[in-house]
């Protein structure tokens, strides 16, 4: 589905970053991996090169425009060309603090990366595509970018709100220009941030499943990579500026 075509994913050292990397090799892509953790990318990248893809990792913070400028330029000297990009680093902010709370330093941190570097991005990722004549970008969003986060979440959820603003703001600038921009919008999937089987965490995300999942359980990474896979695809090539949920239902249970 991507052969010959160059995808870039930040935050790939690991959960939905690495299955949609991984994703992209098994479909013939050239891949950079941007994340700041170098051991855990190093892992990621031999599990490219294992599928018989080429694939590069790049160091970067997203909340450092030289960082992305430079990761940006390196990916077009190295294969010519960006295709598809998929902005998705982020973190999770100070939990379970009401917003009066939260203090300067958290919430410039988390916007910092969760919406400035998705901004940073996407301002040197377009070009890179218009150099090309287009492209496909897909930013990480969340459920709750468009409801409430549970109480003390609220820098998490506003910044997530703020990527889907931005993804529908860039795909009505460049959708004339042959760039796509939309977003996926998972709901409680198992990866790093969310790990049953870290210390302690199973109850009460089992919890979580009970109150939020129609499926009853966690989604897979591998599943909104394959979301993110169709968006970045021909098959969604009047696709634009959309956000697509992928959270098992939860969203739309009424119990």
């Amino acid at each position: 589905m991507f052969e010959g075509k160059v995808a870039l994913v930040t935050g790939g050292s690991s959960g939905l970053g690495e299955a949609t990397a991984l994703k992209f090799a098994e479909e013939g892509a050239r891949v950079i991996i941007a994340a700041r953790r170098v051991d855990q990318s190093t892992q990621v990248l031999k599990r490219i090169h294992a599928l018989g893809a080429e694939g590069h990792f790049i160091p970067t913070d997203v909340s450092r425009a030289a960082d992305v400028e430079r990761l940006v330029r390196a990916t077009v000297e190295r294969f010519g060309r960006l295709d598809c990009a998929v902005n998705n680093a982020g973190k999770v902010g100070p939990r379970f603090t009401p917003v009066a709370d939260v203090t300067e330093e958290e919430w410039d941190k988390l916007m910092g990366v969760n919406l400035r570097g998705v901004w940073l991005c996407m301002k040197h990722e377009i070009p890179a595509m218009l150099a090309n004549g287009g492209g496909a970008i897909v930013n990480v969003a969340s459920i709750y970018g468009y409801k409430a986060a549970d109480i003390g979440n609220g820098p998490y959820a506003t910044s997530k709100f703020g990527v889907i603003g931005l993804t529908k703001s860039a795909a009505a600038d460049y959708g004339q220009m042959s760039i796509r921009v939309n977003a996926v919008a998972p709901g409680f999937t198992r990866t790093e941030m969310v790990d049953p089987d870290r210390p302690g965490a199973a109850e009460k995300l089992n919890a979580l499943v009970a109150r939020h999942s129609s499926m009853k359980r966690l989604g897979k990474a591998k599943e909104t990579a394959n979301a993110i896979l169709w968006l970045c695809s021909d098959r969604a090539s009047y696709v634009n500026g959309e956000v697509l949920t992928v959270d098992g239902g939860s969203t739309s249970r009424l119990y």
